[in-house]
């Protein structure tokens, strides 16, 4: 009876804490919140947001008698200095008081019980708003009669003289030194346990490792993440170059201004943008896009040629070079598209004077001297192992990036993407240098997928990408003026414990025996797949020799939903590791039900999973990922830092903190 009456009063008490599942509105600590946050660190100079909410929960747990207060207000007070209204800081009138209401669960007994809270706001947001003299800033929200929300910020004080010309920043999407470690094995060749060859990483002079904690979550989504290095503001998952509030819309969101857009509105230079991925993903998004949402995506492309529209930080003339997947952003509905208000994207590029490319091709033979529009396939581009090994994976898949239904066959690498944009952007901007993103961002989609073929075959496109950029700017005569960073946004649970003899598991009659054909420590032998050398795609170039070896890897992640285990390569395309049930008509079941999916790896063994049976592939994880640094600034990039500093460390290189306003 006393068991039964304090699990009653744990259950009920449980209910009353601090939910982490679902949060009222995160990093704000009270009914009062002010973004940016507390601990919140500025470039000199970066335009921003301010927005200010008072919370009044009407049901749950938090509920309050107090009315709304519309009264609030806010002060900033430099160190040293008195507080004054945030209106008179920063020279700017008074923004209008706006109300809404939103509802939230509380926790998961709320969600199943369909009780969510309801929360009526009283918000202000005081827009494109900068701070110019480094040294610490005190924000603060008082409302509710005493209630006070204080922010301590920070407007870091560094260096304001340019050291690099360039900046190419690589990110691996995903990608942790477990991968790297594995792509290592696969691809280079190694006597006696000493490697012949080195991975192009292996080489840069500096390393570092950045934390990618969220900052309202441990464990962040690209978005977030993105957003973190293109800004040095940590935010919400899911968010683009803002800090989530809980407005009804969600473009209104207070935004803080990205490198890219400090670097054209200070120095007037070039910026491209490149990923394997559709064009409109979180990582390449981060750059231009402002929203909560990064699903927007036909928003996204919009701003990659225009900005932000009535809302400009400063004057914006588009990304110089875009290259990349996601065609079905770029027509309209006629051809199956989903662009942005069903206009005709590759038209309105074409008419602010880009060259628009769809194919490889068109890729190597158009000119240097134009701002370039590449889009190379509908949704994510094509993987590496796909384009290059198992080439029938591009037929019959009706991807053509022009709408025709065709498939596209003739899409370039990462290799040949980089390289282009750096011949584009160097002839484009020869005085005021370029910043160019290139991502690999099927690194993350391929272990999402538990295709770890693919995405170690993605990873060593990376690192070849990263040669060949290295030698077209020794060929340039630019590399000592170009900083060049190679990064992840986060990281997967990923790692190799051993070996697979593939032939004694597919020969194995129980899930039991198929167990035994993995090896560990001793037993684990010597990596087959560089055993004949490497294939030869261009000197210096390593790939794998052969794909598919009797003795393979034995490797996984550490958060996966149910699937089947035999560790050998998806000859027939990437990996679709779980799935619903289906009925007769092959229809799904319950498409939040998953299980090991019954056509993938016919020939292993079943591996119960570890995440929520309503998820079909693995999730991110909380390790620190590296950071390679080359070139100059290279020494602000050792150790193990924030991924903020990522970003701070590239705007000091480039020279953009402003310590005096500009003249209005």
């Amino acid at each position: 009876m006393k068991y039964a009456l304090f699990a009653a009063a744990a259950a009920a008490f449980l209910r009353l804490v601090g939910a982490q599942t679902y949060q009222r509105l995160g990093a704000c600590p009270g009914f009062g919140c002010l973004f940016p946050p507390d601990q919140a660190d500025f470039l000199a100079g970066q335009y921003f947001d301010i927005r200010l909410e008072v919370h009044q929960p009407v049901n749950g747990s938090e509920a309050t008698d107090l009315p709304l207060d519309e009264d609030f207000t806010f002060t900033v007070a430099k160190a040293g200095s008195a507080a004054v209204s945030g209106a008179e800081f920063f020279g700017i009138e008074e923004p209008e008081l706006e109300t809404w209401d939103f509802n939230w669960y509380e926790d998961l007994f709320a969600e199943d019980d369909d009780t969510p809270t309801l929360v009526n706001v009283a918000s202000k947001a005081y827009r494109r708003v900068a701070l110019y003299e480094p040294g610490e800033y005190v924000a603060t929200l008082s409302y509710n009669n005493g209630s006070k929300t204080i922010a301590n910020w920070l407007v870091r004080d560094m260096e304001t003289t340019r050291k690099a010309k360039n900046v190419i920043l690589f990110i691996g999407d995903g990608m942790t030194t477990n991968m790297i470690t594995a792509a290592r094995l696969i691809a280079h060749k190694q006597v006696n346990g000493k490697y012949m060859t080195k991975m192009m990483m292996d080489k840069f002079p500096v390393l570092g490792h950045q934390m990618t904690h969220s900052i309202d979550s441990f464990i962040t989504d690209s978005a977030n993440s993105a957003t973190t290095l293109y800004s040095g503001h940590k935010t919400t998952v899911n968010a683009l170059g803002v800090y989530a509030d809980s407005s009804p819309d969600e473009f209104d969101d207070p935004k803080v201004e990205t490198i890219a857009e400090i670097f054209k509105r200070i120095w007037g230079g070039a910026v491209g943008i490149i990923s394997t991925a559709y064009i409109a993903d979180a990582t390449p998004a981060a750059l231009t896009a402002h929203t909560r949402d990064r699903y927007q995506s036909g928003a996204i492309v919009d701003s990659f040629l225009h900005g932000n529209v009535n809302y400009t930080w400063s004057p914006w003339d588009g990304a110089d070079v875009l290259f990349g997947g996601g065609a079905e952003y770029f027509f309209n509905s006629s051809l199956g598209g989903e662009s942005y208000n069903d206009l005709d994207y590759y038209a309105l590029f074409e008419e602010a004077g880009y060259s628009v490319v769809y194919d490889n091709s068109a890729l190597e033979t158009t000119p240097n001297d134009t701002k370039t529009l590449g889009i190379f396939t509908v949704d994510n581009m094509s993987k590496w192992l796909d384009r290059n090994v198992y080439t029938d994976n591009l037929l019959d898949q009706e991807n053509a990036p022009d709408g025709s239904g065709g498939d596209a066959v003739d899409q370039p690498g990462l290799r040949e993407m980089t390289t282009k944009a750096i011949d584009i952007l160097s002839t484009l901007s020869p005085d005021e240098g370029f910043f160019l993103m290139v991502e690999a961002a099927s690194i993350d989609k391929m272990m999402h997928a538990l295709d770890y073929d693919r995405a170690l075959g993605e990873l060593l496109e990376l690192d070849d990408s990263v040669k060949s950029a290295v030698d077209k700017l020794t060929a340039l005569g630019s590399l000592e003026e170009t900083l060049i960073l190679v990064t992840a946004d986060h990281g997967h649970g990923f790692d190799v414990m051993g070996s697979v003899d593939t032939m004694y598991l597919n020969r194995a009659a129980t899930d039991r025996q198929k167990r035994n054909a993995i090896g560990t420590y001793k037993e684990s032998g010597q990596s087959q797949y560089a055993i004949s050398g490497n294939l030869t795609y261009g000197p210096g170039h390593h790939f794998p020799s052969a794909w598919d070896p009797r003795y393979t890897l034995f490797d996984g992640v550490g958060a996966f939903p149910d699937f089947r285990a035999d560790y050998q390569v998806n000859k027939d395309g990437p990996r679709e590791p779980a799935t619903p049930l289906e009925d007769e008509e092959g229809e799904p079941i319950d498409e939040d039900d998953n299980y090991a999916n019954p056509e993938d790896s016919p020939n292993g063994y079943l591996v119960n999973g570890t995440l929520p049976v309503r998820d079909d592939q693995g999730v991110h994880s909380l390790t620190d990922v590296p950071v390679f640094a080359m070139g100059p600034c290279q020494e602000l990039f050792g150790g193990v830092y924030s991924a903020t500093d990522v970003f701070f460390g590239m705007a000091e290189c480039l020279g953009l903190a402003q310590t005096t306003a500009p003249d209005c």
